[in-house]
């Protein structure tokens, strides 16, 4: 931004006046006090984001930094006809995150100097419909956006049209984009704000929040975190970002050695399923080891869920089809109220426990939607999990 000059006609005032000592050293002196003014401002280093956003005339423009902390206001503007905006912050030594944001349209932007980012966009449709000018990073980071997008849309249309066995699908989704994302862009680059970008996005699966790399719980993950955090480590020391990388790091080898004693605890006497023991509800302790010889379904269920009635009447219709083969079914409930969940499985012809003690995360902590399901062979081991699982009844009947 250019600051208006407060001295200048003054200024111009006193050269034309050269006869008159008094007013020369004023101008000596006021030309002294400019200098300054312009070296205090050569030393205040900004970037500065401008652009144009069409479409949009009275919308709010809001200008955030995506701090580690959450998301904070900037500055924020309201558009005119022209769309025409201008936003500034001060630097860092280290790329960080901002956004343009209207209403829930956002464009994520990255800043790792004093440059001037240009950006051409129209609303609606922002979040999608943008350009930022002459900026390699935050085309990756618009690639990754996009991507994203893509990801949600269609992890939401299984949810929608696919119900049964979603989950397992939506996982193998997950699982496919982690490996493309790792492959084409955090490890090309991994010092890069892009890299960075790509480990914090997420998707709603459920009206909940669902990390695509989670190393709390997914071991492998934290190798990416490792990389990442590796390399802002060499270009970026000492930066909190950097620091969080590392500590992210450490709690997740943490957590997987918590994890990985707790799996032989409880499987000490079993070299196949981690057994749940826990209570059906008649009362009596069943345990999942007991039903060696038989092909189990473990299900993990609750039925306060949407779509829970049209989901066991479907499970009813496997569990004739194929009980007297030596089939069984095993439903783990993980609703909040015991008393319906009594109710509910009242007339279900299979074991039905409920978990109140969390002994089921062994299975569970690595999903976000209900059912989830997977298949136990007769020897007692965990032949398929969710995201193995693409047709129930032919790996039930192929197990069988």
């Amino acid at each position: 931004m250019i600051a208006i000059n407060p001295y200048k006609h003054r200024t111009n005032y006193l050269c034309k006046h050269k006869n008159s000592n008094t007013r020369m050293k004023k101008a000596k002196l006021i030309t002294l006090l400019l200098g300054t003014i312009i070296m205090v401002g050569c030393t205040d280093r900004k970037f500065h984001i401008t652009g144009t956003l069409t479409n949009a005339k009275d919308s709010t423009l809001y200008f955030e930094h995506n701090t580690l902390d959450g998301i904070t206001i900037i500055d924020s503007l309201k558009l005119d006809q022209t769309g025409q905006f201008e936003f500034a912050a001060d630097t860092v030594s280290n790329p960080e995150f901002y956004r343009l944001r209207i209403a829930d349209q956002i464009i994520n932007l990255a800043i790792d100097s004093t440059e001037t980012l240009q950006i051409k966009a129209s609303y609606p449709g922002m979040a999608t419909n943008y350009e930022v000018a002459n900026s390699p990073e935050n085309q990756k980071i618009k690639e990754l956006a996009l991507k994203q997008i893509a990801l949600q849309n269609e992890c939401q249309n299984i949810m929608a049209n696919r119900p049964y066995g979603a989950d397992s699908i939506i996982n193998q989704l997950i699982e496919n984009y982690k490996q493309h994302i790792t492959r084409n862009y955090i490890y090309r680059e991994p010092m890069k704000a892009y890299s960075y970008f790509a480990l914090f996005q997420y998707i709603i699966i459920g009206n909940q929040a669902r990390l695509i790399f989670d190393p709390s719980n997914e071991p492998k993950d934290n190798k990416v975190f490792g990389a990442v955090a590796t390399s802002w480590d060499t270009y970026f020391p000492g930066a909190e970002r950097t620091q969080n990388l590392h500590n992210i790091a450490l709690q997740s080898i943490a957590n997987a050695r918590k994890t990985k004693q707790k799996v032989v605890e409880m499987n000490a006497e079993e070299a196949g399923v981690i057994d749940i023991p826990l209570r059906d509800n008649l009362g009596h302790p069943r345990h999942l080891t007991e039903l060696k010889g038989k092909v189990v379904l473990l299900n993990f269920h609750v039925f306060a869920s949407e779509g829970s009635t049209a989901y066991i009447m479907h499970l009813r219709d496997i569990y004739n089809k194929f009980h007297n083969r030596g089939f069984e079914i095993y439903m783990v409930s993980l609703d909040d109220n015991a008393h319906f969940w009594k109710e509910q499985v009242s007339s279900l012809p299979w074991i039905n426990v409920y978990d109140n003690t969390g002994v089921s995360q062994a299975y569970t902590a690595p999903a976000t939607v209900s059912p989830i399901i997977y298949l136990i062979n007769r020897n007692n081991e965990v032949v398929r999990n969710p995201s193995q699982i693409t047709n129930l009844e032919a790996e039930i009947a192929r197990l069988l």
